[in-house]
């Protein structure tokens, strides 16, 4: 068999050296795979990584419906222990290359002890492990942050290392240097960087996720205090993830306090109103003194229910269903007046007027066993209540007050329910509604005249 060289295919010497690298690689990689066909300790190995291949996926097929069967928990379910043998379930696909690895490096320690040598063996524990690292990206991960960040980086160095490439594309990458401004570093580090920073706040952002989880389901505690204790928890892990970063990149804790000093010098100067904000959202969550889903009502004619509370503004939602945003501010240096408490009854009055002819004693008793069947009207803390309110020009005022939870939608969503009911109620018992009279008197001769 002819030897395979670079000077006999072709001269490279004034070709790039990345494409003098490759063919090189090629080559070494050609005299290996000669070598490894050629050699009787070789052809061991290649037998080992099948066999090994081979009892890995009938392990697994008789492994997988005993583990399945174990870890999986009934489905009412819901405990920590519960979810972590759910948990352990998502990683069954890896049974397969994992006990494949498992085998082949003990097949590696026999090889290398009768032969003194394992490198085809070594590269079948390298493949083996290239296929977990996929199975793990395409079978196990869900979130679209970490799929991608697998299908990009983990398979692609898990293939590198699998052909042995994966120390050499690491030289050339720390290698190559990156300028930004006075500051430079290797394009390896900027891929560091950026996988690592990326895994951090993705971290952050999940465990953001299950403490407001977990806060939200405190019904012992406010709902402002909820909120506030989850605000805390989110900067918390934010700000320790980001000093983290700040730490791998090298940059140290006394350039970020001069950095912070520097904050705070245009927090007192341009930024003092998003401050004043930012203070004012700590107070009202502390103080309690509006909160989400409050229906409430500033001095300067806003009003509506507050739906999301941000560490500079209050969401308010109208009627209409128009978005008002409100800095916190407001709620601290004006007046607000706040119509509820997340749910808490409030009291309304639908008036009306009976005839001057009616036996007003009967009105009340009518009137308030009609309002009282409507499914919203409470009875805690005061059934309805039927007043005499005035004598009028055409008949007699009366009102009848009446408890709810919530705000009258539009200021007619209760008291329109109740105003039939008290129609409807007047109607049936055959009593009078008025409308608008007059009495005219006419005083002196009326005089006709005769053509």
């Amino acid at each position: 068999m002819t030897n395979l060289n670079l000077d006999s295919v072709m001269d490279l010497s004034e070709q790039p050296e990345i494409v003098q690298q490759a063919f090189a690689f090629v080559l070494q990689s050609w005299d290996l795979a000669k070598g490894w066909l050629l050699s009787p300790a070789a052809w061991s190995q290649f037998a080992i990584l099948i066999l090994a291949y081979l009892l890995a996926v009938l392990i697994s097929r008789k492994l997988k419906p005993s583990l399945t069967r174990l870890f999986t928990p009934a489905d009412d379910q819901g405990n920590i222990f519960a979810t972590a043998r759910r948990f352990i379930l998502i990683f069954l696909p890896l049974i397969m290359p994992l006990l494949a690895y498992g085998l082949t490096g003990l097949g590696e320690s026999i090889t290398r002890s009768i032969f003194g040598s394992g490198e085809v063996i070594a590269f079948g524990k390298r493949i083996f492990l290239f296929l977990a690292a996929r199975i793990f990206v395409t079978d196990i991960i869900n979130d679209g942050f970490l799929k991608l960040l697998g299908k990009f980086v983990l398979v692609p160095v898990a293939a590198l290392n699998a052909v042995g490439l994966l120390e050499l594309a690491t030289t050339r990458l720390d290698a190559m240097v990156v300028p930004l401004g006075n500051l430079s570093f290797s394009l390896l580090f900027a891929i560091r960087f950026a996988v690592v920073g990326g895994i951090i706040f993705w971290f952050g952002r999940w465990s953001n996720d299950q403490s407001s989880t977990f806060i939200s389901k405190q019904e012992e505690m406010r709902p402002a205090t909820r909120e506030l204790a989850s605000k805390a928890a989110e900067i918390a892990i934010f700000g320790a993830a980001f000093l983290f970063l700040m730490n791998m990149m090298g940059i140290s804790l006394t350039s970020l306090a001069v950095l912070g000093g520097a904050i705070g010098v245009g927090l007192g100067f341009g930024l003092q109103k998003i401050a004043s904000n930012f203070i004012s959202g700590v107070i009202l969550l502390l103080e309690g003194q509006a909160t989400v889903g409050d229906y409430v009502e500033l001095d300067g004619g806003e009003a509506g229910t507050i739906v999301k509370m941000t560490a500079r503004a209050a969401i308010l939602e109208t009627y209409d269903g128009r978005w008002i945003v409100v800095p916190n501010e407001d709620f601290i240096t004006t007046r607000v007046v706040n119509y509820s408490d997340s749910g808490s009854a409030n009291r309304y009055e639908a008036p009306f007027s009976v005839s001057y002819d009616t036996d007003i004693n009967l009105v009340p008793g009518i009137v308030e066993a009609a309002v009282a069947k409507h499914s919203e009207v409470l009875s805690e803390p005061y059934p309805p209540d039927c007043e005499l309110r005035s004598f009028g020009d055409s008949g007699v005022n009366f009102a009848v007050e009446f408890w709810v939870n919530g705000i009258d939608d539009g200021r007619h969503k209760f008291t329109s329910d109740v105003l039939f009911l008290v129609w409807n109620a007047l109607k049936e018992n055959n009593l009078e509604i008025p409308y608008p009279q007059r009495v005219v008197e006419l005083k002196g001769e009326i005089r006709t005249m005769n053509q």
